[in-house]
């Protein structure tokens, strides 16, 4: 079972990263890569110029992801209760297609916004080598800290409340 596990992180992180193309380097303190991507309703999203409020949490995630199912299903609470303060969730599905990602996100009940990176060209901007990776964004726009590999509700909702205005 862990060498499965393994196989598949290598497999996702191949499948993330472009032949011959450097992923980047993003620093904390750094704004946040723009990106326009469509919803699962085929909207656009135009990040960061779409949202306002102080906190922004990027999540990147596939349905093959071994971690990203249960983490996705653990943080929808946390978000329940992170909204009311502003707090948005943008779940980016890489490179897979659209009724893909939206059965995953019905079987979970995620109510947080799901976007989708099919060419995976956001994931490469952000420097997204496996999954799950979230970058949290401040009010201003900047990347103030990431959480790659698996989170659990308490390390994302401290983060969060640290970032959050008094």
């Amino acid at each position: 079972m862990v060498n499965l596990i393994k196989i598949l992180l290598l497999a996702g992180a191949l499948l993330l990263s472009a032949c011959g193309e450097k992923a980047a380097t993003l620093h904390n303190g750094e704004p946040a890569p723009a990106f326009a991507l469509p919803d699962l309703q085929g909207n656009t999203l135009t990040f960061p110029d779409d949202l306002q409020g102080p906190v922004t949490v990027i999540r990147f995630w596939a349905d093959w992801c071994p971690f990203c199912k249960t983490e996705m299903k653990a943080l929808e609470p946390a978000y329940q209760a992170l909204k009311a303060k502003g707090v948005r969730i943008l779940a980016i599905n890489v490179r897979q297609d659209r009724a893909t990602a939206a059965s995953f996100i019905d079987k979970l009940g995620i109510s947080y916004e799901v976007l989708l990176d099919e060419e995976g060209e956001v994931a490469r901007r952000y420097g997204v080598l496996g999954l799950p990776s979230t970058f949290f964004v401040d009010g201003k726009g900047l990347l103030r800290t990431r959480i790659i590999g698996e989170s659990t509700p308490e390390d994302f909702t401290s983060v969060v409340n640290e970032l959050l205005p008094p």
